[in-house]
């Protein structure tokens, strides 16, 4: 599906070219992959339910009653309480019935229906609501510091009659707007409903980049929060970095808990260390760990060096403490036994008296000779 932005007179999408910065909704946010849309499916029993998506992703679901040849991206009219909207088609058939089973939603009466596909005029009259969303969000800010209260508007959607706007907000405590409610409805001539979302669902509709480089998740594919807790950090061996592990949205980053369970399992086979390790160098304390490749890495506290360690050597000191025995080092349990440096040189000495020359003996005798006095010296 093509970004619904900027759609011609012809009904061709032309696009707007923000790269994923895109204001109006209609970037493919949220979009889903139909992989059932080019396989053969009984037509008498097709679902005639249809996912519908909205500005900034927001999703519904609604009925095909009159059967319309529906394709993905399609612009329909759909059926709201006091009046109608427009949304783009963005999933239909089996995938549509497993996604209501997925959110828990009945496939009852309570589900609004499709008037019809959507005219040129229809597109053209909602591109004219549409441009009022901006100047009635900044005036309706506004409007809330003036009345000081405690919340943080981020987002004002209108409804294709131009009868409704939902104005999307996040606070901390409860907020008491039945006054703001008076004033926007007189200023702005429209019936009013306030909207109050996490810090994760504003984030997702306002979009932004990640530290990944990537589009947020919340914003392009991740429709269901889960809770994120300071263990999944912790089991992943992150550093406990506020600022490092908190997303746009000022929470945890959804993406700890992708890999959580890799992690988890793969802990299983790693020891715990509760204490440091007992050897006859000293105490040995763990410094790092890395999970996957299974290896610990141990310091003494007078030295500045890390010895690495697999699990199964880490297992075998540890039962070695427990017997209340200490290996000599990290590395190996029993230290060889030094040979004396003087047995090293008696056997050098014995080389030398066995293999020593005559000739320094016959000097030696010859220095130590006495001389005769009677005999004459040499005068030469």
């Amino acid at each position: 599906m093509g970004c619904a932005c900027g759609t011609s007179k012809d009904g061709k999408v032309a696009g707007c070219n923000n790269n994923g910065a895109c204001q109006t909704g209609g970037c493919n946010k949220m979009n889903v992959f139909d992989w059932l849309s080019n396989m053969e499916m009984p037509t008498q029993d097709a679902f005639n339910v249809v996912e519908v998506r909205f500005k900034n992703g927001r999703k519904d679901f609604y009925r095909n009653i009159d059967k319309l040849n529906l394709t993905t991206g399609d612009a329909v009219i759909v059926e709201i309480p006091n009046g109608h909207h427009l949304g783009y088609v963005s999933l239909q058939g089996e995938l549509v019935r497993l996604q209501m089973q997925k959110k828990k939603i009945a496939n009852d009466n309570e589900i609004k229906k499709i008037y019809r596909l959507a005219h040129t005029k229809d597109l053209e009259k909602f591109e004219e609501v549409k441009k009022r969303e901006l100047p009635t969000l900044y005036r309706t800010r506004e409007i809330v510091r003036e009345l000081k209260l405690n919340m943080k508007l981020s987002d004002v959607e209108y409804q294709a009659d131009n009868t409704k706007a939902i104005f999307y907000y996040s606070a901390e405590d409860r907020v008491d707007f039945r006054e703001l409610i008076k004033i926007l409805a007189g200023e702005f001539k429209i019936r009013v409903e306030m909207r109050q979302i996490s810090l994760r669902q504003e984030a997702g509709r306002l979009g932004g980049i990640g530290v990944c480089g990537r589009e947020l998740c919340c914003s392009t594919w991740l429709g269901d929060f889960k809770n994120v807790a300071t263990s999944a950090a912790r089991y992943q061996n992150l550093s406990l970095n506020p600022s490092k592990l908190s997303g746009q949205c000022g929470r945890l980053k959804c993406c700890l808990n992708y890999e959580l369970e890799t992690y988890m399992e793969a802990l299983q086979h790693i020891p715990k260390i509760e204490t440091p390790l007992l050897t006859e160098q000293g105490e040995a304390r763990l410094q790092k760990t890395d999970i996957f490749k299974k290896i610990m890495w141990f310091g003494f506290s007078e030295e500045n060096t890390w010895y690495p360690l697999n699990v199964d050597r880490v297992n075998q000191i540890l039962e070695l403490n427990r017997a209340g025995k200490k290996p000599a080092t990290l590395i190996i349990d029993v230290a060889e036994a030094k040979v004396p440096v003087q047995t090293l040189n008696s056997d050098l000495e014995r080389l030398d008296k066995k293999y020593q020359r005559p000739g320094k003996k016959k000097n030696k005798k010859r220095k130590n000779k006495k001389r005769n006095p009677n005999q004459p010296r040499n005068q030469g």
